[in-house]
């Protein structure tokens, strides 16, 4: 099944070169208006900014956009794409703000500067990759309850959430590969007794 790597969390970092004061900010998105939210919403906050450079990628339509936002062309909208692109990401939104500290850093200053800004702004998101999974439900009693829990991530899934009532009924999500081995599993442990239901599909974060 596909997978794509994102970033876990928004997040930031800063540092200052030349005086100069760099802002990284980014969050995951799915979408063009979500990551236009963003970059409006650091723009307000930073209304008082020299510049506030961004950049996007979404899966959806394979949308690449960015933004030099009165830097020299190519100097800083460019550098922070090209930064997302090869670090492989997607459904992602990188803004670089710049307060200006009065000492000109010239075209590759600047292209180093926006460059370090993307990076720094995808470290502190953690970088992660995501999975295509089944969704999936099954019922059992109590006395099955502790070795199914077990076979789940043994096969790779993990358990989204356990409801105990007059049964245990499992909510779990996991990949083909180890849906069909635990297909296996379940009903050899179970003498066929239990059954899971595949609900959906969904990507997820690797574990």
């Amino acid at each position: 099944m596909p997978g794509y790597k994102t970033v876990e969390f928004e997040s930031k970092d800063e540092f200052i070169e030349q005086r100069s004061r760099f802002i990284g900010y980014v969050k995951p998105v799915e979408s063009e208006e979500q990551a236009l939210g963003f970059i409006n919403e650091k723009r307000q906050k930073h209304w008082d900014a020299t510049h506030n450079v961004y950049a996007y990628v979404l899966r959806d339509g394979k949308i690449q956009r960015y933004s030099d936002d009165g830097e020299p062309h190519g100097t800083a909208g460019v550098p922070v794409l090209d930064v997302i692109l090869k670090s492989g990401v997607t459904d992602v939104v990188v803004v670089v703000t710049r307060y200006f500290g009065g000492i000109l850093l010239g075209a590759g200053g600047l292209v180093r500067a926006y460059t370090k800004g993307a990076k720094i702004a995808l470290a502190a998101g953690n970088i992660i990759d995501m999975e295509l999974c089944y969704s999936a439900r099954l019922k059992c009693d109590y006395g099955q309850y502790g070795k199914i829990s077990g076979l789940i991530p043994q096969n790779g899934g993990v358990i989204d959430n356990t409801d105990f009532t007059d049964c245990v009924e499992i909510e779990y999500h996991i990949n083909e590969a180890g849906l069909n081995s635990f297909r296996k599993q379940l009903a050899d442990s179970t003498c066929g007794s239990v059954e899971t239901e595949v609900t959906g599909e969904k990507f997820f974060k690797m574990p």
